[in-house]
């Protein structure tokens, strides 16, 4: 897979300095990915020296102890260490099955765990990233892992469609992205249009207008079975994708551990933010009225109920600055790159007030 540049602030990211992510990152971390030069180590005596980026060995006791607190397994191969005590990804490596393995800085884990939605400006920062590697993988020969798997994340991104479970398939017959049948999918001239029952038994009607996109569903249409996203590895041998190989791309294109489902909560709030944004705020009263309306269009978009949408996909904050008030003067927006003009919003929203509404509810 395809990289971009390498140790990068995540306030470099999202608003140009430190000052506007305070409290996102913890303690000052960075945030990080391995397509930088790293640490390595290689087996001598019975266990394991160190070298630095330039080849030499780490003698330093304290670099060494950090080193070895990370508990990488003697197992891992192409072991990656991040030089920089502070980085948010501490060190990667594939384990016996060939699978891409993360340590985490503690902090940065602590965070993470406290607050649900504490991720959600860190995947405003790497989406810029993510959405490039996508469009890099689309344009790859043939139909390798990263170019479908790219494909699955360019649908995710697009149609908020859920990523799906074979345990849902198989026990409710109801599907998601990486569980569809070709029976779901029609191509026309027209574009791509999936039509399938989804999670709840919600029926799913979703018209995609994606050139590239399309060839690529045409390919997979091509190919033999009933699955419809399936990959060739070099030998010329079928996979067939699943959740776990999107949240696998996921990693390794942004160095941090996001999902699938980040791009619901993502959604959802964009969606949230951006339709408050509009409303004249007049008394309380009215504004949780309003609150329920907006609440009960980001279900429709997302294809789910207003409770769970209010509860699991619009970041608090969003709610409790549009019932006091005080939306519309977080409103100074500015053009990033890579974010459409309301996901810039809720990146400047965030970073100004998502701190101050954890700290208060805590």
């Amino acid at each position: 897979m395809a990289r971009q540049q390498p140790l990068i602030e995540v306030s470099e990211r999202i608003a140009g300095s430190r000052k506007a992510l305070a409290g996102e990152l913890p303690w000052g971390l960075r945030y990080v990915d391995d397509s930088r030069r790293g640490y390595t180590r290689k087996r001598r005596h019975g266990g394991f020296v160190y070298f630095d980026t330039q080849g030499k060995r780490i003698d330093g006791k304290r670099e060494i102890r950090r080193i070895r607190a990370l508990a990488i397994p003697p197992a891992y191969t192409d072991v990656w260490i991040c030089p920089d005590a502070r980085g948010h990804l501490q060190a990667t490596g594939r384990d016996a099955r060939g699978r891409k393995q993360y340590r985490y800085h503690p902090e940065w884990r602590a965070t993470r765990d406290a607050d649900k939605y504490g991720r959600l400006l860190a995947f405003g920062a790497a989406l810029p990233k993510l959405r490039a590697c996508v469009e890099r993988d689309l344009a790859l020969d043939g139909m390798p892992r990263d170019k479908v798997l790219a494909t699955v994340v360019r649908l995710l991104d697009t149609t908020l469609i859920r990523i799906g479970s074979e345990e849902y398939a198989r026990d409710n017959r109801s599907y998601g992205l990486t569980t569809l049948r070709k029976r779901h999918l029609t191509v026309s001239p027209a574009g791509l249009r999936f039509r399938f029952r989804g999670k709840s038994g919600i029926e799913h009607d979703v018209a995609v207008s994606d050139p590239r996109v399309a060839r690529i569903m045409k390919r997979c249409m091509d190919l033999p079975g009933q699955e419809l996203f399936q990959y060739l590895d070099a030998d010329g041998t079928r996979h067939v994708v699943d959740s776990s190989d999107v949240n696998d791309y996921l990693r390794e294109a942004t160095g941090a551990e996001f999902t699938a489902k980040d791009y619901r909560t993502w959604a959802g709030s964009v969606f949230a933010l951006a339709a408050l944004r509009k409303l004249e705020w007049a008394t309380v009263i009215e504004a949780r009225a309003q609150l329920v309306s907006t609440i009960k269009a980001v279900s429709q978009l997302l294809r789910n109920t207003p409770a769970v949408c209010r509860k699991c996909y619009v970041h608090p904050a969003i709610i409790a600055a549009f019932e006091a008030g005080e939306l519309a003067a977080a409103m100074c927006i500015s053009r990033r790159r890579g974010l459409k003009r309301d996901e810039a919003a809720l990146v400047m929203f965030l970073g100004k007030h998502a701190k101050a509404v954890v700290q208060t509810a805590a």
